[in-house]
């Protein structure tokens, strides 16, 4: 993504005449192309580290080498992926909380076109997420839904991607004592508690 794309989406969203149906295009080209360029980092790195490994079977040899490789692979364009990251974030907060009341001005229907939600799966959709911008980029995973996004665990279009930054920055910034322990009686991963019996 150039950073003249963003500045022309950015003088584009700024408009006083942009619709919220304008604002969530914009928002999903931008975190599409935020997605791809972190991606491609990613790749990068991977290629880096591959290339350790493999001078990794000729050790001791080799250690230096392997060390300079490991740590470009982690200094590799890590201030712009912290950027990155933190543009995924605040978009991720701003598609959780709805400020902007996108869903409720768009509708369900709209919000299915603009998403790229498969007709045949819009039923499903609306069950698994509700009428939100969260529940159906997040919840339900069905943005772009044709292309087979959400079928992998931890997978979603762009929206989804921003969502996951955002809830993992949350998670581990959040104050320990504020989150819910997960292995708790009647918790997700904890034992089930009795049913609660009543007189009728």
């Amino acid at each position: 993504m150039t950073h003249n794309l963003v500045m022309t989406l950015a003088d584009i969203a700024e408009k006083p005449c942009t619709t919220k149906r304008d604002a969530l295009t914009i928002a999903r080209r931008l975190l599409r192309g935020v997605s791809q360029a972190k991606s491609a980092i990613h790749a990068e790195r991977r290629a880096m580290r591959r290339q350790a490994g493999k001078l990794r079977q000729f050790m001791p040899f080799t250690a230096l080498a392997v060390t300079d490789l490991e740590q470009q692979a982690s200094d590799h364009r890590a201030a712009e992926l912290a950027t990155l990251s933190n543009v995924l974030v605040v978009y991720g907060q701003t598609i959780i909380h709805d400020r902007d009341g996108i869903a409720a001005a768009l509708g369900f229907d709209q919000l299915a076109d603009l998403l790229s939600i498969n007709p045949a799966h819009r039923e499903q959709a609306r069950r698994d997420g509700g009428e939100t911008l969260q529940g159906l980029a997040y919840i339900a995973r069905k943005e772009d839904s044709a292309t087979d996004y959400g079928d992998e665990g931890g997978t979603g279009g762009p929206l989804f991607e921003a969502c996951n930054a955002a809830m993992m920055e949350f998670i581990r910034t959040c104050p320990e004592h504020l989150l819910p322990d997960p292995f708790a009686p009647g918790g997700v991963f904890g034992p089930k508690l009795p049913p609660q019996l009543r007189v009728v």
